[in-house]
């Protein structure tokens, strides 16, 4: 199994902007679909963005359209997530994964907790 470690959240107000960050340790993700994932209290977990292996296509929930920004450094075997206009509603544990999850032995990791007050 490949632990992903997701770093870079924390606590913002709105209309702030994090970047998160997910390395995989001991295996390279550099030819798997990677997405980010994010679980709201009370909620399921859910995919708001996804990155072909290459970068060439993205995808996105309408719920961050236009305002999150997925990218990946394959030689860094990092995926990023830039997040702007951040808002109370985008309170979460983010995750990265595959896409779909648990291609090539990815396991979830613990996630990062983004907070955002109004």
């Amino acid at each position: 199994q490949v632990q992903l470690v997701e770093s870079g959240g924390g606590l913002a107000q709105a209309g702030d902007s994090l970047r998160l960050s997910c390395a995989a340790s001991g295996r390279s993700f550099s030819s798997a679909d990677m997405g980010w994932y994010r679980q709201a209290p009370g909620k399921e977990r859910e995919n708001i963005a996804r990155i072909t292996w290459l970068g060439g296509s993205t995808y996105y929930a309408d719920s961050v359209k236009g305002r999150f920004t997925i990218s990946r450094d394959n030689a860094k075997n990092t995926v990023y997530l830039q997040m702007n206009s951040l808002k109370p509603e985008d309170t979460a544990i983010y995750y990265c994964n595959t896409y779909p999850p648990g291609i090539a032995s990815m396991t979830w990791g613990q996630g990062t907790q983004v907070t955002v007050s109004s």
